[in-house]
């Protein structure tokens, strides 16, 4: 799949999220690479072997206070190579990749990984 393709994929599973998650997302860019640097492996804590979706960078809206102004947008970096190895068909990628968004998503909201889980996006 080129990057254009995939990408599509990334902003179709976008399109599918409820306009609440739309309605929250400012100061946020959603980007596509092919596969994380070692440096973001090591800030999931991925262990060898593993594939990592997504990862969130920034501060979350939780954590913002009154002096969170004129700042770089926060990052949520989308990975096509583990999208790809997990879905055979575009729309099982385009699943994963809603699945990413929201896990993502929550983490820019503030969410914890267990209460991600207990959503049933972790």
């Amino acid at each position: 799949m080129t990057r254009k393709e995939f990408q599509d994929v990334v902003s179709a599973a976008l399109d599918e999220l409820p306009p609440m998650f739309h309605d929250a997302l400012k100061n946020l860019d959603i980007q596509v690479r092919w596969a994380p640097t070692p440096d973001e492996r090591r800030r999931a804590r991925l262990r060898p072997g593993h594939d990592l979706y997504g990862i969130y960078l920034g501060i979350p809206i939780t954590k913002r206070g009154q002096g969170y102004a004129m700042v770089v947008p926060d990052v949520i970096i989308i990975y096509q190579r583990s999208h790809e190895r997990a879905g055979a068909t575009r729309e099982a990628m385009i699943e994963q990749a809603r699945q990413t968004l929201l896990h993502e998503i929550g983490h820019y909201m503030g969410i914890d990984e267990d209460r991600l889980r207990e959503l049933g996006v972790g």
